[in-house]
């Protein structure tokens, strides 16, 4: 037997419900469940009982979204439904997707779609009575000034309302219809006509060649033409015959019977009722997959770490309309070495895992405690002085800044796969798009990292569904990206209020399309072709998949429990079950952090992998990196040792240092070169007069003083030992530097200052949320007590009662003195009543209660309203109504 003799057989004869409401009303709780789960918009807030789940679920901003999450099939019978009679039989829309000739996917396909309308509300009745909801036929119905979806115009009848009766009867004696003064069995005549495919066929058999392709034109949409007042032959042979007919002055339309007949009966030109497949694009060993992906994953993180680390002591300004400039954006990408969009993606992957956010105008720099001012002052105080100093300066306009934030440093200090963990946490579900960097908005202004206007609801369900279609294949697969997309598309149709348009051309297997460059603020399919192709390179990136195909701690990132509360939530999302499942696979594939090094006699260092992080610390002070990969080149030069030892190091503990971490001897050259720059490094003291230089090697002072760079220092001689200069200590130093001199700076007191980076913090930041598109899915907790208080809010809603006197506001109107009588009679017998309430804010509601006790001036029951006990201030209800006696066989209302 057919899935489609199953479904008719399955139905009963009767026409069903009358209205969505009592349609909703059969149903059991489980299948309210799935509706309030599948339209989670119905929830807030929650209905308080069925005829308003049912009138909220018939708004157009309901069943848009509702539209929206359909898959193309289901989209196509919702659009049939809304070009066939309504009500429709399961019979029409069958034949409307199917046609003439049928199609065996259709009708397997179509039960199961049309069950899922019905889940979803959007369609309602028997077998025999198929009702679309009416918000959704306006929004999928042809109208006057556009078509449907499916390239259908109006009908006869909606196309002929305002036509007069004799051009009607003209209209009929051309077709070779009987002519009739009636004009309802006129139009009828004429739509039974047009929607017989013989008698069409034999009406174009004398129609002129044009004439036939016009309707060809016009048969599968937009079925709407321009004609002048004295349309051509060929044209007036169609008018004449009413297979156009006029809408507007100027514009005609081809009838919806006539179109289908042309059609063979159907609605779409493509019925599609079978997703499609992904296909697989290349196959590879899953451990080279893991391994491609670990490679990745240690790699994002070394990146994200350079980027925290070039803005530890100050990131760059923000912009006055928010987020980085373009001279910055470029700086950043030449500090990682990697083109601009990728170092905007880096860039907005730290900001919305919580690692960098804007100070807030004013400088928040971390010391020891020995360090501040006021040491001995109470924190609390301290903290308080520099909140105002940070509003002083806000208000005087102090640039902002981006920089790093206190969870940096416990970011920093998680195991490698648990860094890893906790920026996948803010990848997955964010709504900032990085790749639209560089594009315009819609008011054709620039988007700039960090900025305003990134976000786009769409993104985390199109980048999750991408890792779940990956996930679909055999492990070790990487899918074409082409055939993804197309899925996607299948899954999430872009509804449009005409025809579907065909598609743009995919990217070709094999082609890696690049990351960024924006996309139209107003295209919606370029936007999740985009969002797609990110998806992919990003995951790429991130090291979630490796070589193309989904790694293994890819799966667990989607199919692990526990997801957080907000990205970047710190270490709540570091330690979330998903993020520790995915960083116990992740762990494995990640190199151990070595404690030592390789020095070469060319000056150099070779890290073979990751170093532990003091040594990682110490050596780039040390040594400038020359380059990265699989193993860090690290290059020590003049300027390098100097910055170590103005750091506070001397020259017996960097030797000694390079001893203890180095597997390979010394190199001379490189001990020489520590010695010769410690030896010379401080002979020159710097200090504050405007500045000074202070030397014990009067020689020394003559070179300075006959050099020519030293003349933009304005130096004069105050002393055999010292020279006083026009310049600050800074520039002076700097100045002597570039001469080939290392001075030190020197204290108040003639102590060398030590040089050490101050770490530049934010105050404590929350990370961006996402934006949603819509309300959250709902669990199943709230799911249950939805239901239930729909439930009791219709069984009170519904309950009959008697007549009695009323107050403004429909509420029931006793004596206080027949209130109590009523109440207690009904709390001796069991019995419910009717109360009218008003609260203390004055809020007027009916109540179904059922009394327990009267005492004290209140009464206590069960609020069938509620679905709770409850208890009412008995002056502050209006009055009582019994209820009115239930018909033999009827059920009490409690």
């Amino acid at each position: 037997m057919s899935a489609e003799q199953q479904h008719r057989d399955g139905q009963a004869a009767d026409p069903g419900p009358r209205s969505l409401a009592q349609a909703l009303r059969e149903r059991d709780d489980a299948s309210l469940g799935a509706l309030l789960r599948s339209r989670p918009d119905l929830l807030h807030p929650v209905p308080t009982d069925v005829t308003q789940l049912a009138t909220r679920a018939g708004t157009r901003a309901s069943v848009l979204r509702a539209l929206e999450h359909l898959d193309r099939f289901a989209l196509q019978a919702a659009e049939a439904l809304a070009v066939a009679p309504d009500p429709a039989s399961y019979q029409e829309l069958l034949d409307l997707l199917a046609g003439d000739d049928g199609d065996e996917e259709v009708a397997g396909a179509l039960p199961a779609t049309v069950a899922l309308l019905r889940e979803r509300a959007l369609v309602w009745g028997g077998e025999d009575r198929l009702r679309l909801v009416r918000t959704a036929r306006e929004l999928l119905a042809p109208s006057a000034s556009h078509s449907s979806p499916t390239g259908l115009g109006p009908s006869v009848a909606e196309a002929t309302s305002g036509m007069s009766p004799g051009r009607i009867q003209a209209i009929l004696t051309a077709a070779g219809l009987p002519h009739t003064h009636d004009t309802v069995s006129a139009v009828a005549a004429l739509s039974g006509l047009f929607a017989d495919r013989e008698r069409v066929a034999e009406l174009l058999e004398g129609a002129p060649e044009a004439s036939r392709e016009v309707l060809t034109r016009l048969v599968w949409g937009p079925p709407y033409g321009q004609v002048t007042a004295e349309p051509a032959a060929h044209l007036r042979w169609l008018l004449d015959r009413g297979l156009l007919l006029p809408t507007t002055p100027g514009t005609v339309v081809l009838p919806r019977e006539a179109a289908l007949s042309l059609r063979g009966g159907r609605a779409h030109r493509v019925p599609e009722p079978t997703r499609p497949r992904v296909a697989v694009a290349a196959e590879r060993k899953p451990q080279v997959v893991d391994a491609a992906a670990g490679g990745q994953a240690l790699a994002a993180l070394d990146t994200v770490e350079e980027l925290l680390r070039s803005w530890d002591e100050g990131g760059p300004a923000v912009l006055r309309a928010g987020g980085l400039s373009i001279r910055d954006l470029k700086r950043t990408a030449t500090v990682l070495e990697v083109p601009e969009p990728v170092a905007a993606f880096w860039v907005e992957l730290a900001y919305a895992a919580g690692l960098i956010a804007s100070d807030g105008g004013y400088v928040e720099e971390h010391h020891d405690r020995h360090d501040r001012p006021d040491a001995d002052a109470d924190a609390e105080g301290y903290e308080d002085e520099e909140t105002r100093d940070a509003r002083t300066r806000r208000r005087s306009g102090e640039a902002e800044h981006y920089a790093p934030t206190p969870e940096y440093d416990a970011w920093r200090d998680l195991p490698p796969a648990e860094r890893w963990a906790w920026l996948l946490e803010a990848w997955l579900p964010g709504t900032r798009a990085p790749g639209l960097i560089g594009g315009r908005d819609g008011r054709d202004r620039t988007l700039s990292a960090l900025g305003p206007g990134l976000d786009r609801s769409p993104a985390p369900e199109v980048r999750r569904r991408v890792l779940e279609l990956m996930a679909g294949l055999e492990p070790g697969q990487a899918p074409d990206p082409a055939t993804l997309l197309e899925r996607l598309r299948w899954e999430r149709p872009l509804r449009s209020a005409g025809p579907r348009r065909e598609q743009p051309e995919p990217p070709r297997t094999g082609v890696r399309p690049a990351y960024g460059g924006g996309v139209a603020a107003n295209d919606p399919e370029a936007l999740r072709t985009k969002l797609t192709e990110w998806a992919l390179l990003e995951a790429e990136m991130l090291g979630v998949t490796g070589r193309g195909a989904l790694a293994t701690h890819g799966r667990a990132l989607l199919g692990a429990e526990g997801r957080s509360e907000g990205a970047g939530a710190g270490t709540a999302a570091a330690g979330s079950a998903r993020a520790a499942v995915v960083a116990a696979l992740l762990a494995p594939l990640l190199p151990e952090p070595l404690d030592h090094v390789l020095l070469q006699a060319d000056l150099t260092a070779v890290a073979p992998g990751p170093l532990v992080r003091p040594l990682a610390e110490a050596l780039g002070v040390l040594a400038d990196v020359e380059s990265k990969g699989g193993a860090t080149v690290y290059r020590f030069t003049p300027g390098s040792v100097r910055r170590a030892l103005d750091g506070g190091r001397s020259a017996t503990e960097l030797h000694a240092f390079l001893d203890r971490h180095s597997r390979t001897p010394v190199p001379q050259p490189l001990t020489y070169l520590i010695d010769d720059v410690a030896r010379r490094h401080g002979l020159l003291r710097v200090g504050a007069a405007s500045s000074y230089v202070r030397c014990d090697d009067e020689s020394v002072l003559d070179e300075i003083l006959a050099d020519r760079r030293a003349t933009a220092l304005r130096l004069r001689r105050l002393a055999p030992t010292v020279v006083a200069a026009q310049a600050d200590p800074r520039t002076l130093i700097e100045g002597l530097r570039a001469m080939g001199f290392a001075p030190a700076a020197e204290s108040a007191e003639g102590d060398v200052m030590i040089a050490r980076p101050h770490a530049h913090r934010t105050p404590p930041r929350t990370p961006p949320a996402p934006v949603p598109d819509g309300p959250p899915a709902p669990d199943t907790t709230l799911l249950t007590a939805a239901v239930r208080a729909v439930r009791a809010g219709d069984r009170a809603a519904t309950a009959p009662r008697k007549e009695t006197p009323q107050a403004p506001g429909g509420l029931p109107r006793t004596s206080p003195a027949d209130t109590l009588a009523t109440v207690q009679a009904a709390a001796m017998t069991g019995e419910s009543v009717w109360i009218g309430h008003v609260n203390a804010e004055g809020a007027a509601s009916q109540r179904l209660l059922a009394p327990l006790r009267v005492e004290g001036g209140y009464v206590t029951g069960y609020d069938h309203t509620a679905d709770e006990v409850r208890t009412y201030a008995l002056h502050r209800i209006t009055g009582v109504a019994e209820l009115a006696d239930e018909p033999d066989g009827a059920e009490p209302a409690r």
